[in-house]
């Protein structure tokens, strides 16, 4: 099945894998806090010229996408408000946006943020939460945005404390079953979905390992489909590496993920991953 995706005024051709890039604004994400801040200032205050280089660099690298945090979602992590998550993602959507012809992603769950960010030049909403928090489904409703719809059970501060499903595959796809039919009944085309079944989002090791294996049971939701693997936890605990070091890891579950139908990975490692991207593209042309 070949698919675009509609994201503001973009139509982005799935018709092969894209590779998504990571820019945490964020002082504590799991691999790359703090990599942005400014040297000027004691507290954590974005440098926007570090983040357009780092920009620049991706979509140089292969980027389509280019997804924008300000707020880590790793396990243990706490809430920031939204006032400074506004002030963290807002002017570098802008800056992008002035620079770039690029898809901008937020990665966000607050109908606030969206909200300010789409209004900024934001294409796609990227929600761990699944358009659950009020007021979220009436504002990509209401805009021209595309959404992710990712699973996650609990929250991320308390995520990997505990879980429990019944069939971790059947239990992630009948939470986004439910979730697609919420947005299709708030007007939201399916042209603007795609769906995360959520690696690392309370899930255990196995779990996430049985879900990358059963992958292709997702495409039962006729929706691409978006992973995020690179650096997680479930990489590190098999190589034993700090984040940084978890890159060969990262692509050989990537390209297990393309295997079993995965249509964009978000990494923080996009040349290597556009890299595995065009080796698998070939491998399947020549079936």
């Amino acid at each position: 099945m070949t698919f675009s995706l509609f994201a503001g005024e973009r139509q982005i051709d799935l018709s092969s894998p894209v590779c998504m890039g990571i820019i945490n604004a964020t002082p504590d994400s799991f691999s790359d806090g703090s990599e942005f801040a400014s040297a000027k200032v004691s507290h954590f205050v974005i440098d926007v010229d570090k983040v357009l280089g780092r920009v620049k660099t991706l979509i140089d690298e292969g980027a389509r996408i280019i997804d924008i945090g300000g707020e880590s979602t790793r396990p243990g992590a706490v809430e920031v408000s939204v006032e400074e998550e506004l002030a963290r993602v807002i002017p570098l959507i802008e800056a992008i946006r002035n620079n770039f012809d690029v898809c901008i992603s937020v990665d966000t769950s607050s109908a606030v943020v969206m909200s300010e960010a789409i209004n900024a030049g934001a294409e796609l909403v990227n929600d761990i939460r699944a358009l659950t928090n009020p007021e979220t489904l009436a504002v990509i409703a209401n805009s021209k945005a595309a959404i992710c719809l990712m699973h996650m059970q609990g929250q991320p501060r308390t995520m990997q404390q505990e879980y429990h499903y019944e069939n971790v595959v059947t239990d992630v796809i009948d939470f986004l079953k439910q979730r697609i039919e919420a947005c299709e009944n708030a007007g939201i085309t399916k042209e603007r979905l795609l769906v995360d079944p959520g690696f690392g989002f309370g899930k255990s090791l196995e779990h996430n390992f049985q879900l990358l294996r059963n992958l292709t049971q997702f495409s039962s939701l006729k929706l691409p489909i978006l992973v995020g693997i690179s650096r997680k936890s479930m990489i590190g605990r098999l190589v034993n590496r700090p984040p940084r070091e978890r890159v060969a890891g990262s692509l050989a579950a990537t390209v297990l993920a393309l295997e079993n139908g995965a249509l964009i990975v978000r990494t923080h490692d996009v040349a290597a991953t556009v890299d595995a991207i065009r080796v698998h593209s070939m491998y399947t042309q020549a079936l």
